[in-house]
């Protein structure tokens, strides 16, 4: 086993027993509840708690006003699937074995948190999104939706593996399963960490019907890079996640009609079909004067994608709305239950969203907007950290932190660090100085390249590969929206040199193959090409 992190010493029994203040009363050392929540592609720039220009977020900024907000969160990779496999097992996406969506069955034989946490005498419980394929062990308790699962009237897979369809809105439910898991069925001799998976923000944006109202006399401000041209910069031209072009009249943008095709009609059908009658009567007569505005005037062009924008902020906006709610619900019911004094409350994603960003939406990309995540979180009354923390920190570094807290000893082969020191408030001179990224779904939706990099305090280097050889090196100082491209500029010569060592040493230390791997096929090819 070994220590909390391979830079930390564990803080011992004795130091856990002396902060912790939940669990049964016979337990020693005591223990800390934790809760969980993540949602899907909430990024960091549709927060008022991170300075957002475009919504307030009112009880997600309780947790930051009250706690912790990271200001440099990361993910390992920006994609649901693997960055939840990624949480669990603390490790990056090679070592847990589940790299892309499209391919990979989570194997839930293989060591993970949960299951520590449960040897560790915790109770643990995940609702909501699952997203792994395989179904969940290390879970005493769990009703996972399938697969993305529907906003409106969803189904929910059971312990039982029945699947069984629940009325109302997912976010809503998914924080009334969570309540009742905990008012009502679980243990409360014990500590538990409970895992609040929502589906929300996730693609289509479809909102809870009393919201649709909401932001239509809102103008959001388009991003100086809307209408990036993508100059030496190939991998990003070459994508399909444009507003503009790629973005589906119909499934994301709701403009149905019967005699209107697109390649997503059918499906979009489905979901808002799940609706009864009367709501959707509801969602019909809220949408179809804006249905017959849009044909009317037939915009093309940038008036088009700028509709288009307009259209999908105003519906994410919404969506977030009822999130907000939602996760006051939980602060509020822990406040009555008299539990916040002894509860962890972690509120992050599965990784960071584009909102126009160079005429974007998805995720994917190792650029800022997308490996960036919201992390927040109300500690425990005995911890003294307030307000930012700078350092960086990655999704794989969650695990480590949860067992930390549990007085579990942390596996010598979870490649986290345990945040509990930055969480005491304390300062360590030899925090990670670097971040590693390794993106692998393609071909696929969206068509993003695969792609590996380091990133560090000031710079980013990206190896675009596969069907492609493309490098990208960045300065997030002088240029944070990452538009121009300085990989073999003059000048950056000695500046290159260090961050490819620097992602040598992190392929090493996180035993990645993928250089081995280009090695031995550039060397496959030799012959042919001769």
């Amino acid at each position: 086993m070994k220590t909390s992190s391979f830079l930390y010493p564990l803080t011992g029994m004795a130091a856990l027993a002396s902060l912790a203040s939940c669990g049964s009363e016979k337990q020693a050392p005591k223990q800390y509840n934790i809760v969980y929540i993540m949602t899907d592609d909430h990024t960091a720039q549709m927060m008022s708690c991170y300075g957002s220009r475009f919504v307030e977020t009112p009880n997600l900024d309780r947790i930051a006003n009250d706690g912790v907000i990271f200001t440099n969160s990361f993910v390992a990779n920006s994609l649901s699937g693997p960055s939840r496999a990624c949480m669990l097992t603390g490790k990056h996406s090679h070592a847990n074995g589940f790299t892309d969506n499209t391919t990979c069955v989570f194997d839930g034989s293989q060591q993970t948190m949960p299951k520590l946490l449960q040897q560790a005498g915790y109770q643990t419980a995940i609702i909501g999104k699952w997203h792994l394929v395989s179904l969940p062990t290390g879970f005493d308790h769990w009703e996972i939706l399938p697969e993305q699962g529907d906003y409106y009237n969803p189904d929910f897979i059971t312990m039982d593996n029945d699947t069984i369809r629940k009325e109302g809105y997912v976010t809503n439910l998914i924080t009334d399963m969570s309540i009742d898991w905990m008012e009502n069925q679980r243990d409360k001799n014990k500590p538990f960490c409970l895992f609040i998976h929502h589906k929300a923000i996730h693609r289509n944006w479809l909102p809870a019907l009393e919201d649709l109202p909401l932001f239509e006399d809102k103008t959001f401000p388009l991003p100086d890079n809307f209408y990036d041209d993508y100059e030496g910069r190939p991998a990003a031209a070459a994508q399909e996640m444009s507003i503009w072009k790629n973005m589906d009249l119909i499934y994301d943008n709701k403009m149905d009609r019967a005699d209107k095709t697109s390649p997503l009609k059918e499906r979009y059908e489905s979901y808002i079909g799940r609706l009864s009658p009367e709501d959707r009567k509801v969602y019909d007569d809220f949408y179809q004067p804006i249905i017959d505005d849009f044909y009317k005037k037939n915009p093309q062009g940038k008036e088009l994608a700028e509709w288009k924008y307009q259209r999908y902020m105003r519906d994410y906006a919404k969506v977030v709305k009822s999130l907000d709610e939602n996760v006051g619900r939980v602060l509020d019911y822990l406040k009555e239950k008299g539990m916040l004094d002894n509860t962890l409350v972690v509120y992050t994603s599965d990784q960071g969203f584009y909102m126009g960003e160079h005429g974007w939406f998805d995720k994917r990309f190792m650029y800022e907007e997308s490996m960036h995540t919201p992390l927040i979180m109300h500690l425990p009354k005995d911890f003294k950290a307030k307000g930012e923390i700078p350092q960086m920190v990655q999704n794989i570094d969650y695990a480590p932190t949860f067992l930390e807290l549990a007085g579990a000893p942390i596996p010598e082969d979870i490649q986290g660090v345990s945040l509990v020191p930055l969480l005491k408030g304390e300062k360590p001179a030899d925090w990670r100085k670097s971040l590693y990224y390794h993106f692998y779904e393609f071909p696929a939706e969206h068509m993003v390249k695969r792609h590996y990099g380091v990133r560090t305090d000031r710079y980013k280097l990206i190896h675009f590969y596969n069907d492609i050889d493309e490098w990208e090196l960045y300065d997030l100082k002088e240029d944070p929206t990452e538009m121009h491209n300085l990989y073999g500029q003059p000048g950056y010569e000695k500046i290159t040199e260090d961050l490819k060592a620097e992602l040598v040493k992190l392929q090493t230390q996180y035993k990645d193959p993928i250089e081995q791997k280009l090695k031995q096929a550039k060397e496959a090819a030799a012959p042919a090409e001769k």
